[in-house]
């Protein structure tokens, strides 16, 4: 089943809010995050400025996917390896609620996301 449009909705509201949280005011010139949906997914990016003369675009990289499954209506961490291939996050069950995911991405007990 498709994301509904109205969790769709919702969703986007909270990512959006996690994202502009997440980074401290003074360093948002250098580093941002943003977010994409795709299909039932939605993956979290961390983007960085330029760091040398000759960069000219921000850098992307993925640092979490939630995905939905709509006969259960819950939400599936995952994290993604060093070859950007995606893996379910063993440390925190399915949950209808995305919060307690973006916390667990926010938290990151086990350096997984963050590093």
């Amino acid at each position: 089943m498709p994301l509904p449009p109205l969790v769709k909705t919702l969703i986007e509201k909270k990512v959006d809010e996690f994202c502009r949280r997440r980074v401290p005011e003074h360093a948002q010139g250098q580093v941002k995050l943003s977010y994409k949906f795709r299909g039932n997914s939605v993956t979290i990016f961390e983007n960085r400025a330029p760091w040398w003369e000759g960069m000219k675009e921000w850098t992307s990289m993925a640092i979490a996917q939630m995905r939905y499954d709509g006969k259960t209506g819950e939400w599936t961490l995952y994290y993604a390896d060093r070859n950007d291939k995606w893996h379910e996050y063993w440390d925190i069950e399915s949950s209808k609620d995305i919060n307690k995911l973006l916390k667990e991405i926010d938290d990151d007990p086990t350096g997984i996301f963050w590093g």
